[in-house]
């Protein structure tokens, strides 16, 4: 090793400062700090992006792009990189763009010149059609250069607004997040957050001032919080690394862009679904998990979003017959699979995800109908009702509903019934498909709520007036599905020319 410098009169040396620089790019704030950060058990802003895109595909861009600020000693310290690795690489052979906060470099708070290099990734992604993903590590924007950065993340915001439903983007809650950069991450279409990692958008001294009671980063976003509370932390994971792992696994339900069809898994299992005939209990208001049901419909299972929020309806992706799709069910083991203003929310919230990127939505339906309680009603559960309702009618992808047992009066309605948009409904012999339930019924009607549920607690009912396309054996759904698949591949929607509905918010 030796200190000197290249001969800059030299080709030869040109080309030495260019590793040279590229090797400070590598380590902006030195080796003992990279060390120390592993020692840590903290892996580096590199580290992370190199863990996500396949070996030896990361291009960097703006490695070597420095601060221009001289106030507040800014000028003593101008690292490259400014706080945030920039670039773009392939996950499973797909192209994609990321970015990464290096905590390290002013705590990865952003500057003018780290938005610049952000709004470049956007700009990159949304021309050339590929997922942007971004690995959250910022405690918001940086003092020192002043309100030029709040002016750049608003840029950053409108950029990411712009992109959204265009490409999808994906986040990693990595680290502290903190201020501005905490309203970045919930425009992302998919959020995975590290169990240690925080966000929150007003600062802990200001809310514990305020409130007078003592507040924490994680007690004001910690990951049980935003997993179980607010519902924006769709996965958690152990640690980053095993967060990036996770995305690497979301992007292969996901097509580059809004314009790619949903992607095809040529390696689909055929499970057993003999046993769905025998799975609905024979008691009515018997408890089951409607996750079994999937696992014996789709090729490998379901890879569930937002567990332990409003966890009486199910989300998530799959394949069935190696086609990616969105499912969204009912959850009878939970209140019974009522919907409330959570669980209609993070379905809506869902449904749109996957209208926005072309992956075909199958439903399971089995609620009695929305949560009844003053609290639910305050709670806006007419509101989100309506979202749902909204963001069901409004999806043009392929939409099959599958009723396995109660669809009664609004659940009828917002888990996609025929009339709301479903291209095709099947039922299975045990299903309930009414406005009210029999004692409901009874008490309203004057007629006796057993000969009511024998009348009308039935498929055939809707089945008569076009409402259900066919009443199936369960053992049969997967194959019914599939061929509804393969024929909704060709579906066609004009839609009425305009700038955009108006969901209920």
């Amino acid at each position: 090793m030796t200190d000197k410098k290249p001969d800059m009169t030299t080709t030869a040396g040109k080309i030495a400062d260019l590793r040279n620089r590229l090797a400070e790019a590598r380590e902006p704030m030195g080796s003992e700090a990279a060390r120390t950060a592993g020692e840590a058990g903290i892996s580096t802003a590199r580290q992370r992006v190199e863990a996500l895109v396949d070996p030896d595909t990361f291009v960097e861009t703006d490695a070597l792009a420095r601060h221009r600020v001289e106030e507040h000693g800014m000028d003593r310290t101008k690292p490259v990189t400014d706080g945030v690795v920039t670039g773009y690489g392939l996950i499973d052979g797909r192209r994609v763009a990321v970015y990464a906060h290096d905590a390290s470099i002013f705590d990865g708070q952003l500057g003018e010149v780290y938005a610049e290099k952000i709004l470049k990734v956007y700009d990159l992604a949304i021309k050339t059609g590929v997922p942007v993903i971004a690995i959250h590590d910022s405690t918001g924007a940086r003092l020192q250069e002043g309100v030029v950065t709040a002016a750049m993340s608003a840029r950053i915001l409108r950029k990411a607004t712009e992109a959204s439903g265009v490409v999808p983007q994906i986040s990693v809650v990595a680290g502290e997040v903190a201020s501005l950069a905490a309203l970045l991450v919930p425009l992302s279409d998919l959020v995975v957050m590290v169990e240690s990692a925080t966000m929150h958008l007003t600062s802990v001294s200001a809310v514990t001032k305020v409130t007078r009671r003592v507040a924490t980063a994680k007690s004001l976003g910690g990951a049980d919080i935003h997993q179980t509370v607010t519902g924006v932390a769709h996965l958690t994971a152990g640690s980053d690394l095993e967060a990036i792992q996770t995305v690497r696994e979301l992007a292969a339900f996901l097509p580059e862009n809004n314009r790619a069809a949903s992607p095809i898994n040529d390696n689909s299992a055929e499970p057993d679904t003999s046993s769905l005939d025998t799975y609905i209990p024979d008691n009515d208001s018997a408890a089951y998990d409607v996750r079994e049901i999937i696992t014996r419909v789709t090729d490998k299972g379901l890879v569930e979003l937002g567990r332990g929020y409003a966890d009486n309806v199910v989300v998530g992706f799959a394949h069935i017959s190696g086609r990616a799709v969105g499912i969204v069910a009912n959850q009878p083991s939970v209140l019974a699979g009522c919907l409330d203003h959570a669980a209609a929310k993070k379905a809506a919230a869902f449904i749109r995800v996957c209208d926005s990127f072309n992956l075909p939505i199958v439903e399971f339906v089995d609620s009695p109908g929305f949560f009844p309680s003053e609290e639910e009603e305050h709670l806006g559960s007419a509101k989100y009702g309506a979202a749902l309702a909204f963001a069901y009618a409004e999806a043009q992808v392929g939409k099959i509903t599958v009723i396995t047992r109660r669809a009664i009066g609004p659940s009828y309605v917002v888990m996609g019934s025929k009339d709301l948009g479903a291209d095709m409904v099947f039922a299975w012999p045990t299903a309930q498909i009414a406005l009210a339930d029999a004692t409901t019924a009874a008490e309203h009607l004057g007629v006796d709520a057993d000969e009511y549920a024998a009348a009308h607690l039935t498929p055939y009912v809707a089945t008569e007036r076009g409402l259900v396309d066919a009443v199936i054996e369960p053992s049969h759904t997967r194959t019914q599905v599939t061929e509804a698949l393969r024929l909704l591949e060709r579906k066609v929607v004009y839609a009425i020319p305009k700038k955009h509905g108006n969901i209920p918010l």
